[in-house]
Formats: C-alpha cells, structure tokens, sequence
C-alpha cells in the first residue's frame, strides 16, 4: 500500500482532489436546491461533532485513512456530483460504480462511512444523506492531517442511480499522464486559472500533509 501511496500519478491526483473538494464546497451554494451551513441546525445539530471524533479515530489508527476518505469523496463527486453513489452496492437492477477499473482494488473507506452514519442513525434517524456525511468527513480528514479548513453547505440528496460507464470515462487512471489527468479536472469544472491560483495557494500544504500520511 505504501509504494502505491508514494508514486507520482497517486500524489498528484491526490492534491488536485483535495483542491477539486475543495472548489466545489466554495461553489456548493450555488447548486439547486441551494445548500446551506445549517441545513442540520435543527433536525441534527450534533452532525459536525460525529463525523469530525469518528474521523479523528480513524486517522489516529492510520494517518492514511485521511487520503482514503478524500479519495472516496472525489470519486464520488467526480461522476454524478457529490451524490452518495460511490456507495451504492450493485442489485438485480443497479450496476454500482465500485466495480470500476479506477475504484474496484483501490477504493477504499467505505467502513469508516458504515461507521459514521451507523452513529448518525441513532442520533438522528433517517435525517441526514450519505453525500454530507462523506462531503464533511473529507474536510474534517483535510483538516486533521494540517489541511486548511473551510465551510461545508450541506443539504445533498443520496443519488438512487449510479453509472459504471461513467465512472470508467471521467475518472483519473493510475497511469494516466499528467495533462490528461488535468483535463479531467478541467472538464469537471475547475479552469486553468482555478488550477494554477489553487495551486499556488495550497499545493505546498497538500504536499506536506501528503508525506505526513505516508511517513
């Protein structure tokens, strides 16, 4: 796992996922229905607290675990948008995406998810989504590995489809080369000037909390 973690094309689709999460939780109110910071305020308010002590647990077991949940995160929103449909098991009529050549022996996390959302049911059944629970989970993993902080909208409903083909079109692959791997976050909607201004500002920090994952 270490020597996968270490090679170029993983450490470089890592920051540009952190800074892809990143852009669409600045851009996240502008979706429809708009999202809001206190979605849960009433219905949940100890959402943020769960999520963020699970995922301490879960990097203070393995620092690593941060990187897995920020890559679960974007390859979930990196095909439906942050829908939720990474998670979903394939059934007689669903073809889920784990099975995708880019996530079938690499995606990981998905326990730690199980995890959080088993301690949201009891406290709040049947309130809160999947998508804002791996959506904040990926932030609070930023964070506790010295990532910056920022606000996340909430509010996003668990997508009850998934797509296979597209998660095998859109998705970054291991070997893909470096402008290829770029031109997907383009498509995706980040722009060569989101690129290289996000880059400015937080590629060292991501690079730094990369090799305190892998140390």
């Amino acid at each position: 796992m270490r020597s996968s973690l270490c090679s170029g094309p993983f450490i470089l689709q890592f920051i540009l996922s952190a800074l892809f999460i990143l852009k669409t939780s600045l851009h996240a109110i502008a979706s429809d229905p708009p999202l809001t910071l206190d979605y849960y305020a009433s219905t949940c308010p100890t959402i943020f607290e769960i999520v963020r002590k699970e995922i301490e647990c879960a990097v203070l077991s393995d620092p690593r675990n941060a990187a897995l949940i920020v890559r679960l995160h974007f390859h979930d929103c990196f095909v439906q948008g942050c829908d939720g449909s990474v998670l979903l098991e394939d059934t007689i009529t669903l073809q889920g995406e784990k099975k995708a050549s880019t996530n079938r022996h690499s995606l990981k996390g998905f326990r730690i998810v199980d995890r959080i959302k088993n301690q949201l049911e009891s406290e709040c059944p049947g309130i809160v989504s999947c998508a804002d629970i791996l959506t904040i989970a990926a932030r609070d993993a930023v964070i506790l590995v010295g990532g910056p902080y920022w606000d996340v909208p909430l509010g996003r409903k668990d997508s009850v489809t998934a797509s296979l083909p597209l998660a095998e079109a859109n998705l970054p692959k291991p070997n893909e080369g470096l402008m290829s791997i770029i031109s997907k976050f383009l498509y995706q909607g980040l722009t060569v000037t989101d690129v290289v201004a996000l880059s400015g500002n937080y590629s060292i920090q991501v690079l730094f909390l990369w090799h305190r994952l892998i140390a």
